[in-house]
């Protein structure tokens, strides 16, 4: 079976599709994936072969410039994230998937959950879509937003209309999440099948080794991130939060991405460890809590590992998955805008003593161990090329 792999957007959007597509490598599948031309190369990396859905980066573009941050609306950023995906997102990758599909004939498509254009080309080619989910909370994903600019996208395609959007969960949606996660007036559809994109994680914490001087094997280990593209700026969130975690009784290792310097925030203590990036799957088993901007792959991660949050939400579906931490007991949110050193110091020394949110974190994990693993997405992928 050829299995065509697509997503839109940055690496957050492709690294949830990342587990399914290695299990059906494993069961013998053929696979290829069709991304943003722009994170190319790190989906070229992972050793997959890669079709561009768009240009790549130009060589030695220059960072955005990061502008003051602003709170964050909820509401705005769902009329958003429906616009920009809905619109020229949609438009663009409908048109250059028709084209990869016609050339490379995959049997199944499988699509991040914001690829809507996906979801058109593979029903005007007739071919089966299966969806994945990238939206933890699943709030910022509304379908009355959607249904002006996707039903303008069909017309254009000669498909008939689709008032209710059943196009979005139609065949086969697969989850990554706990089912409990998921914000209550946003259900699963019934075609979701849920599943566990890792091997179980263990509860019991590791211990630090001698690799890194400084860290002590008897204090709390705080992990700080604010994801992979947050760009720092005049706001110099990164710097307030340090200030606050440097006076915090527990060993502290920061990323700060890949085009930020960790040299920017100065020099640190011992217990202090800034780096560009470093897998969270390779930390968090040393962790004791999370400060993070509430992605669904840094929630997510943590509640695997039974760690709570603290959480500084900047937009698009961060406030909805922070909100949701905050109703399961799992993590508590701050002001990215006006957080305060004291404010992080008080929070972060309240959740490392509170046990209540390490249990909380720890029943969530417990439902991700037992949820079935990745293998048993394939045979239903297998099953959508037979009916």
């Amino acid at each position: 079976m050829r299995i065509l792999f697509t997503f839109i957007g940055g690496i957050g959007h492709f690294q949830p599709l990342v587990p399914v597509a290695r299990a059906a490598e494993a069961a013998g599948h053929t696979v290829a994936v069709a991304g943003s031309g722009k994170v190319t190369p790190s989906v070229e990396a992972s050793g997959f072969t890669v079709f561009p859905t768009s240009a790549p980066r130009p060589p030695g573009e220059p960072a955005p410039v990061p502008e003051p941050l602003e709170r964050p609306d909820p509401a705005a950023a769902e009329r958003h994230f429906s616009e920009a995906f809905g619109r020229p997102g949609a438009r663009r990758h409908a048109a250059a998937l028709l084209r990869i599909a016609a050339e490379w004939k995959p049997d199944v498509i499988v699509r991040d959950e914001a690829d809507f254009g996906s979801a058109i080309a593979a029903e005007r080619l007739a071919i089966p879509c299966a969806t994945v989910l990238v939206l933890a909370a699943g709030s910022l994903l509304r379908k009355e937003l959607l249904v002006e600019p996707l039903g303008e996208l069909r017309a254009e395609y000669a498909l008939p209309a689709d008032p209710g959007l059943a196009m979005l969960d139609r065949d086969l949606v697969l989850s990554p999440f706990p089912p409990s996660f998921r914000s209550p007036g946003f259900p699963l559809p019934a075609s979701a099948f849920s599943f566990r994109p890792g091997p179980p994680v263990e509860v019991a914490r590791s211990v630090w080794s001698s690799a890194w001087p400084g860290f002590r094997a008897d204090l709390p280990t705080v992990y700080f991130t604010l994801g992979t593209v947050f760009q720092a700026g005049p706001d110099d969130l990164f710097s307030r939060v340090l200030a606050g975690l440097r006076e915090v009784s527990a060993n502290v290792v920061v990323t700060v991405g890949e085009r930020n310097d960790p040299a920017v925030l100065g020099p640190q203590p011992d217990h202090v460890r800034v780096e560009r990036f470093i897998p969270q799957d390779e930390l968090l088993p040393y962790c004791d809590l999370v400060v993070s901007h509430g992605g669904s792959g840094s929630v997510i991660g943590a509640l695997a590992h039974g760690l709570p949050s603290v959480l500084l939400p900047l937009g698009a579906d961060q406030p909805h998955n922070a909100q949701r931490c905050t109703e399961l007991g799992v993590g508590q949110a701050l002001d990215a805008v006006s957080v305060t050193p004291a404010e992080v110091v008080a929070t972060v020394s309240t959740m490392l003593t509170d046990q209540n949110y390490r249990q909380a974190a720890q029943r969530i994990q417990t439902e991700i161990n037992d949820l079935p693993d990745v293998e048993h997405t394939i045979p239903l992928l297998e099953q959508l090329t037979r009916t």
